[in-house]
C-alpha cells in the first residue's frame, strides 16, 4: 500500500512537471506569435525565467525522491529541444 502510494506520488510529481514544461512551451508560442520577435529582451527575461523556475522544480523533485535525476533531465532536454525548433521555424518564416 505505502509502495503505491509513493509510486502515485511520483507519476503526480511527473505529470505536473511536465505540464508546467507544457505551459512554458504554450507561453514562448504565444509570445513568439503575437507579441515579441526572439531577439527581443523581454522574450529572452520570460524563457530565462520559466526555464530557471521549471529546473528549480524539478530540483526540488528530485530533492524529495518523487523524480529521478534522469527524467528530471529529460524534461529539461525535451523543452529545450521543442523550444529550439519553434525558434528556428518562427525565423524560417520571418
Amino acid at each position: 500500500m505505502a509502495s503505491e502510494i509513493a509510486v502515485d506520488h511520483r507519476s503526480e510529481a511527473y505529470a505536473l512537471l511536465q505540464q508546467d514544461a507544457d505551459k512554458i512551451l504554450q507561453l514562448i508560442k504565444v509570445q513568439m506569435e503575437n507579441l515579441t520577435m526572439p531577439q527581443c529582451p523581454l522574450y529572452e527575461e520570460v524563457l530565462d525565467t520559466q526555464m530557471f523556475g521549471l529546473s528549480r522544480e524539478i530540483h526540488f523533485a528530485v530533492r524529495l525522491g518523487l523524480v529521478d535525476e534522469e527524467a528530471g533531465r529529460e524534461i529539461l532536454e525535451s523543452l529545450e529541444k521543442e523550444l529550439s525548433a519553434l525558434h528556428e521555424a518562427t525565423m524560417d518564416a520571418k
